[in-house]
């Protein structure tokens, strides 16, 4: 077992010479223990210090005929290997199998990967990538985040079916616990390419390597890759579809249905009339008829994807359909496949290639690490969906919410307005009437969605986010404890959330973890909750409210109706400063 007291004695036996960091040694001692490595060797196979591209060791088992590589995290927190499987997925997989010496800095591990590589090539009979840490595997295997980053690593697959040429190797993505136990060994999911007509194809060269392959694709095409990868296909778009209710939709339907059902216009004619989609796929291989697109992920183009899929099932029953089939077929639309490109720039596609419908600033952080990550929290932790994605949650069905590990399927958080609850509790009141600057300005957004979110209880971000479902009840409840007195409360309602938050955040600890068990694990507000609220806003906040409008700086001003002051973080902090004074009220933040 590797204990503490191991890892310590280690760092201090070998640091002079290996030089690195405590939790380093972690990994050598993980190799000499679980394959028996002589410590002079597996000095050679851990990575100590930085330029480690997501890989931490390597070993080459001869007689398994395996070749592992490894990720070490000495903790029992599943969420560290978050960044270097970033760093694995990005550059880590390219440099072991593709450029090991694009690094000036030659990294002496990928140097001796290498060496292993060439020698073995012809006997290596499985690729394993290990991500070993102190914690519970299963739980790894749960989470969102750690899920859609094994999938991108699962994507880079034909990188290694490269190298290898035509010999087939197995490719295994595993999370191990140092004590031996093993999350699930999941076969990767099919990396068989698409098969599609690209006509009139045309290769653009793009910054960094990025290459745009462009041509008119078959709409079937693209339903086939729908049908097949499911929600899987938005994965890099900023929203799922608007809905029937929207033009363009609509448009879209319409044309579907002269050109298929009706056979009143040509499908020549299609192309014409729409934008087309743009996907982003790990690679493109073109044969003189058909190109082969690897793991293809939408960028643009939901409305056309979600509308066709819409028109097909309405009409499944449609003998015009049927008849038309082959029209169908024959449909085209232009189309951009970006490949070669790095996260950052893929980001900037999505975003300006969204420009044609609306599209609100805060649905451009839709796929922010941060955003993924606070998914995976109200999933794992409450068992709600959070809505990253405008429209995400109407389209998923219930087997798709049961893979989220969805419990909660009538109300999803949206965010917006989770957004608004951070600013709430974090007494920014003023930002309220500037959300796109929120968005917009990298430093105020990453301050809002700063990490300590994630360390937040999410029962108590629930308890304050449903605050609003019921504001202008408690705001009526205020204003009839005197409608003279209290004539300014309609000004008043985001000041009154902040302070109602306030009151749930300040109760006793003990009563705070009631309320929690009892009304933070569900988007329903129940009667008691209701009642919990009620109380708060015509006990302790309605007195805050009146003294503040009494306050020497603010009396002036309400007597002139100028109540713009109710909208500033100064009121806030006025009325917590009174709170303080009065119950010992704390100003107390979401993480």
């Amino acid at each position: 077992m590797i204990t503490d007291h191991k890892i310590d004695q280690a760092y201090s036996d070998l640091r002079g010479t290996c030089g690195g960091v405590r939790e380093d040694y972690f990994g050598l001692l993980y190799l000499e223990q679980e394959h028996g490595i002589p410590r002079e060797k597996a000095v050679n196979q851990v990575a100590f210090g930085g330029h480690d591209y997501g890989l931490d060791g390597f070993y080459f088992d001869e007689q398994r005929r395996n070749l592992y590589l490894f990720q070490f995290k000495c903790t029992t927190s599943h969420s560290q290997f978050k960044q270097s499987l970033q760093r694995l997925i990005e550059d880590g997989i390219e440099r072991i199998f593709v450029a090991p010496n694009k690094d000036d800095s030659k990294n002496p591990l990928l140097i001796q990967l290498r060496s292993c590589l060439r020698e073995n090539k012809a006997i290596i009979d499985q690729v394993c990538f290990r991500f070993v840490f102190t914690g519970d595997p299963e739980e790894a295997e749960r989470s969102p985040v750690l899920d859609k980053l094994r999938e991108d690593l699962e994507n880079k697959r034909f990188l290694v079916d490269q190298f290898f040429g035509e010999r087939k190797v197995d490719f295994v993505v595993e999370f191990r616990s140092s004590s031996g136990r093993v999350g699930s060994i999941r076969e990767p999911k099919p990396a068989t390419p698409f098969e599609v007509t690209l006509a009139n194809h045309v290769i653009v060269d793009g910054p960094g390597g990025a290459k745009m392959h462009m041509g008119l694709i078959r709409l079937a095409d693209i339903h086939r890759m729908h049908n097949e990868l499911g929600p899987r296909f938005f994965d890099s778009n900023i929203r799922y579809g608007l809905g029937e209710g929207e033009a363009v939709n609509r448009a879209i339907a319409t044309a579907l249905k002269r050109i298929i059902l009706d056979q009143a216009e040509a499908a020549c004619v299609f192309p014409f009339d729409h934008n087309g989609v743009t996907l982003f796929a790990e690679q493109i291989e073109k044969s003189e008829e058909k190109c082969s697109i690897m793991a293809p992920r939408l960028l643009n183009g939901a409305q056309t994807v979600t509308t066709l899929a819409e028109f097909l099932k309405k009409n499944n029953d449609n003998p015009k359909l049927k008849d038309g089939w082959e029209t169908f077929q024959s449909i085209c639309v232009q189309c951009k496949i970006i490949t070669d490109a790095d996260q950052q720039f893929v980001t900037r596609v999505t975003i300006n290639n969204n420009r044609q419908n609306p599209v609100e600033p805060w649905n451009l952080h839709a796929n922010d690490l941060i955003q993924l990550e606070l998914q995976e929290n109200f999933s794992s932790d409450l068992g709600i969906y959070y809505a990253r994605q405008e429209n995400a949650f109407d389209q998923l069905g219930p087997e798709d919410l049961e893979e989220y590990g969805i419990t909660e399927d009538a109300k999803a958080i949206q965010m917006l307005k989770l957004t608004q609850t951070y600013l709430l509790t974090d007494g920014s009141i003023s930002r309220l009437s500037e959300m796109r600057r929120v968005f917009e300005d990298e430093k105020v957004y990453a301050h809002v969605f700063r990490q300590g979110r994630l360390k937040a209880d999410f029962r108590h971000v629930l308890l304050c986010y449903k605050i609003q479902f019921n504001l202008r009840k408690y705001l009526q409840e205020i204003e009839q404890k005197g409608q003279n007195k209290y004539w300014f409360i309609s000004k008043s309602r985001n000041l009154v959330w902040a302070l109602l938050c306030q009151g749930i955040l300040n109760r006793d600890e003990r009563n705070l973890e009631e309320i929690s068990e009892q009304h933070g694990k569900s988007m329903s507000v129940s009667v008691d909750y209701k009642e919990l609220l009620m109380w708060l806003a015509t006990a302790r906040v309605r007195l805050l409210l009146s003294e503040l409008m009494e306050d020497r700086d603010y009396q002036e001003k309400a007597a002139e109706g100028n109540l713009g002051f109710l909208r500033t973080d100064r009121a806030f902090e006025k009325c917590m400063e009174l709170a303080y004074k009065k119950w010992r009220w704390l100003h107390k933040k979401l993480g």
